[in-house]
């Protein structure tokens, strides 16, 4: 054996060595196992809630609408490309494209004569024969402008008829069936969720009872109906019992969204029947089961609190509409508006669960564009109003949206909120999973922006939860998400909430968070309270207990604005400080960003204009969360 190998087995020996003293040194391997065998390194193993936030339109209308159809020419396939991100060409010959995709659209066109106008217009011989047909086909083709509104407005008035004034059921299942085979083409699980839907127009005396009608299913489920109508009947308990019969007949779900309680007059939200006799348990159980949402936000007003309603809360005023009903035939009186405001319905939703034990009004929050021109268009800088006739020129502002028999009723141009949007927490972005979402109410409306929004309720939240980045860790696995019930209060324990969110990363930064509480104290008195929850920057609230206002930095005249103030993020734990756990309640969050140029503040700037003092230039967007319920002994 020479040196070499002498040396070369030297040092293997000595490696050896110091190997096996290394192994006496190493952790046992088996024992870590053994440790870690309830536990994954990763923080996402076995997680199963919804993680990301969908954002969509459930109400939007085109061509196909009756109403929409005297002016827009753009039809459902341009509507599902649009919302997808595709830019399109709109009525009036704008192109038009989104800053972003959603992620989801409901079409949904009326369904009183659905497909009717493009068949009229085409000058279908059937549909001309009849002498209604002939008559609004002469007027809408006639090239005179004041014979072409007058007939538009004809045809819309004609809605709330007790009867179809055009014989059109063939139409309708045409119309419909085309329908539900281009939602079934544009859905796309994964990437965009096309849910089919309509539009149920009951207009009684022109008090809005509106409801936008969603299916889980798809065209097969679909086309074993077609759209109720207010022909059927324009009582809403009516709707409700076709769809129950609907979900009986084929297993799957479906429903029904009501809007513009703002426009009902009171009727909305309706303590009595559409039929003025006491309200019933079936017919609140019926509602309950059949309208787990309401649409709060949409271009016709927003309809969360009025400031009547809400005297101590400075945020009440926002777009609102409260002059009249839908058409303008009846003035508004103060008692009808504890019957359409969210807030309010939610309060009286308490008491009508201590007389029948169930809570008609026990809905989620969701919010909607009503856009007729076919374009889910309501991002501030990207305003394509409420239908063809007000869709972006220099004096827009000045036209009339809405006419009523009243000039001084009828809604101006410059009235319109460009606003809304629904976001659901749903575990994929599929039909199923959103429809469920929705069902569950673990939604929240936005008046546009894309702020990510997260509420929990439940006993044991703490500040620690706060500060984690991933709350809904502890979101879920210490309570329930908006949208859902808490459980029976433990004995001397206060409610807390896990609250926060996000900027929309187009728009302004927070301003703050809220909590909105409303209860019924033991006599069946109802109130309610906002809690100022976290805020931006370093203000301290006042001897009043309100919080100083963050500031403005908006260049009205440029249509811009900083975010120097407001913050990117906000999150906190509140518990309620005024909690009994004898009186039912309910709580949701409102997120308010900092001021931000109105869409009225792009047309000054792009068309050169100069806008009346009475015209809003500015405004603060938000959020709102579905409610979270406590019931004594649940």
């Amino acid at each position: 054996m020479n040196r070499r190998s002498i040396t070369l087995l030297s040092l293997t020996c000595a490696l050896i060595s110091v190997s096996a003293a290394a192994q006496d040194l190493t952790p046992d391997k088996d024992a870590i196992a053994r440790a870690h065998a309830k536990k994954e390194y990763s923080p996402y193993v076995g997680r199963e809630f919804p993680t990301r936030v969908l954002f969509g339109d459930t109400h939007l209308h085109t061509a196909i609408s009756v109403d929409a159809g005297t002016m827009c020419t753009v039809g459902q396939e341009d509507a599902f490309r649009f919302a997808r991100g595709e830019e399109i060409t709109l009525t009036h010959g704008l192109r038009a494209r989104l800053a972003r995709p959603l992620d989801f659209l409901v079409l949904t066109d009326h369904a009183e004569m659905y497909g009717l106008m493009p068949q009229l217009l085409k000058g279908d011989p059937e549909v001309l024969r009849q002498e209604k047909g002939k008559e609004w086909y002469n007027g809408l083709t006639s090239g005179d402008r004041d014979l072409t509104f007058a007939t538009a407005m004809e045809i819309v008035y004609s809605l709330s008829g007790p009867d179809p004034l055009i014989e059109s059921d063939k139409i309708v299942k045409s119309a419909w069936r085309a329908y539900t085979a281009l939602a079934d083409k544009y859905n796309e699980p994964g990437r965009f969720t096309a849910l089919i839907g309509y539009e149920y127009t009951s207009l009684p005396s022109g008090n809005n009872l509106h409801r936008n009608v969603v299916f889980r299913g798809d065209s097969n489920v679909a086309n074993q109906t077609v759209p109720f109508s207010q022909f059927d009947s324009p009582n809403p308990e009516d709707l409700w019992r076709a769809l129950a019969a609907f979900e009986e007949k084929t297993g799957s779900e479906v429903l029904a969204i009501p809007h513009n309680g703002n426009l009902s007059n009171g009727r909305m939200f309706s303590v009595e029947t559409f039929d003025g006799d006491p309200l019933t348990r079936e017919l609140a159980e019926l509602r309950a089961r059949m309208e787990p949402l309401y649409e709060v936000t949409q271009i016709k007003g927003d309809g969360e609190a009025h400031p009547m309603l809400s005297p101590n809360d400075e945020f009440a005023d926002y777009e609102t509409w409260d002059r009249a009903n839908l058409i303008g035939t009846e003035l508004k009186e103060d008692w009808m508006l504890q019957y359409e405001y969210a807030r309010s319905a939610l309060k009286v939703g308490l008491q009508l669960e201590a007389l029948f034990g169930v809570n008609p009004f026990k809905f989620g929050m969701a919010g909607g564009t009503d856009s007729h021109t076919a374009a889910t268009a309501v991002e501030e800088n990207n305003f394509f109003g409420k239908h063809s006739g007000v869709e972006p020129e220099p004096h827009r502002w000045e036209h009339i949206v809405i006419a009523a028999p009243d000039p001084d009723l009828s809604i101006m141009g410059w009235q319109q909120a460009a606003a809304g949007r629904t976001a659901v927490w749903a575990t994929e972005n599929t039909r199923e999973a959103v429809f469920d979402a929705m069902k569950r109410k673990e939604t929240y409306a936005t008046t546009g922006p894309r702020m990510t929004v997260r509420f929990f309720g439940g006993w044991e939240f703490m500040e620690e939860d706060a500060r984690s980045r991933m709350p809904a860790g502890a979101g879920y696995a210490k309570g329930v998400p908006m949208g859902g019930d808490m459980t029976k209060a433990p004995r001397g324990k206060s409610p807390t909430f896990l609250v926060g969110a996000m900027k929309d990363p187009y728009s302004g930064n927070l301003d703050r968070i809220q909590i909105i509480k409303g209860w019924m104290d033991s006599a069946g008195k109802t109130h309610e309270k906002v809690y100022d929850v976290v805020w931006s920057g370093d203000r301290e609230p006042g001897a009043d207990g309100k919080l100083p206002p963050v500031g403005n930095t908006v260049d009205v005249k440029r249509a811009t604005w900083t975010n120097s103030i407001g913050s990117p993020e906000l999150i906190s734990v509140w518990r309620d400080p005024d909690f009994d756990p004898n009186q039912p309640s309910f709580y949701y969050a409102r997120v308010i960003e900092i001021p931000t140029p109105r869409w009225t503040a792009y047309d000054a700037l792009r068309f050169g204009i100069d806008m009346p003092a009475h015209v809003p230039m500015t405004g603060q967007e938000r959020a709102y969360t579905s409610p979270i319920w406590y019931t004594p002994g649940n």
